[in-house]
């Protein structure tokens, strides 16, 4: 009489095993491959606009969760069209060693590791505007160490192949200056009801302090804060 063969447990645990060794690698492929195509596209965006972004993408997406109506305004112009004034708020606001750094402020990382470490959480991000920038362009605004993972892996990269310039550039365009509000120009026009290339030192400041939380705050409400900015501006010979 023929016995039924029996499968060992040491067979299924090999079986569990391979296909635990293929999820990884094929989650280790997909994370490369979608960090290749990132750095493409910051290749590309040396000479073109981006047509749309990641957090772009993810306010749409939340608009359509909670059945909410969305508007977008937003259109990119050239940094010759972008006041000089807002150019050295947003730097003196959000990156006061932009022109020194690579793309990540060592120091700045050191002192929020401690302040997080001391929370037991991600309390704040001390990103520079070159790691700002790649979360707007590809990723989201949600926290987490992923995300920080990316922004780290991609801010050289950026450094690498666009000029300091073209970043502050491409920076000024993308960020959220409002509800649905995307860049330099549409926040001019929702703030001030002007032009990117006619705001005053004032009006720079006060929408370079509206950066850190665009979808609450206003610039007009932004005076204790716009006020640090203009000190700082002024110590930074601006």
């Amino acid at each position: 009489m023929a016995r039924t063969p029996i499968r060992s447990n040491k067979s299924k645990g090999g079986g569990i095993g391979r296909f635990l060794r293929r999820l990884l690698l094929a989650g280790v492929l997909a994370v490369v491959s979608v960090y290749l195509l990132c750095c493409l596209g910051l290749v590309m965006l040396r000479w073109t606009d981006p047509l749309t972004t990641g957090v772009q993408a993810q306010r749409r997406i939340e608009a359509l969760l909670a059945r909410k109506p969305y508007h977008k305004s937003y259109r990119p112009v050239p940094m010759r069209q972008i006041s000089l004034q807002l150019q050295h708020a947003a730097v003196a606001a959000e990156d006061t060693h932009f022109y020194k750094h690579h793309g990540i402020d060592w120091q700045a990382v050191d002192q929020v590791i401690q302040e997080d470490l001391d929370e037991g959480r991600i309390v704040r991000g001390g990103s520079t505007i070159t790691q700002q920038l790649v979360k707007n362009l590809f990723l989201t605004t949600s926290r987490s160490w992923i995300r920080k993972a990316f922004e780290f892996g991609l801010a050289p990269v950026a450094e690498l192949v666009l000029t300091k310039q073209r970043i502050l550039e491409l920076y000024l365009n993308v960020i959220e200056w409002g509800p649905g509000v995307y860049g330099a120009e549409a926040g001019a026009q929702y703030h001030y009801h002007t032009t990117a290339a006619r705001l005053s030192r004032e009006q720079a400041a006060r929408l370079a302090a509206v950066i850190p939380n665009p979808r609450k705050r206003r610039a007009a409400r932004m005076t204790g804060y716009s006020n640090v900015i203009l000190t700082r501006m002024s110590q930074m010979g601006w």
